[in-house]
């Protein structure tokens, strides 16, 4: 379950992060209010993760999901171009990311 908590905390943070790009500096509600919904939730999450998962492979994890979660928004939402580099990039830091799931 716990791992369950950590996935969806990693994935809190992709959203604070493209909110809070929205937010326009925190000027813009709508978005602000999401980044800190997100925030409180994502934190929440990794702390209660952190209960059964050591904390430097849940750091790794929750850090790990919000950064590729967020550069493939990006990029699936036009914002960022992929590149052959990127991609794969992004591929090396999924299997990272599963490859301490699989040691833990």
């Amino acid at each position: 379950m716990e791992w369950v908590i950590l996935i969806s905390a990693g994935a809190m943070e992709a959203v604070w992060a493209l909110a809070l790009a929205e937010s326009n500096g925190l000027k813009k509600w709508k978005p602000s209010l999401i980044f800190g919904v997100a925030s409180v939730l994502s934190l929440v999450g990794l702390a209660v993760a952190m209960r059964a998962i050591p904390t430097g492979t849940a750091y790794a994890v929750w850090t790990g999901i919000g950064a590729a979660l967020t550069v493939l928004w990006s990029i699936l939402s036009g914002k960022e171009k992929a590149t052959t580099a990127k991609l794969l990039l992004l591929l090396g830091l999924v299997a990272c990311i599963v490859g301490l799931k699989l040691v833990h």
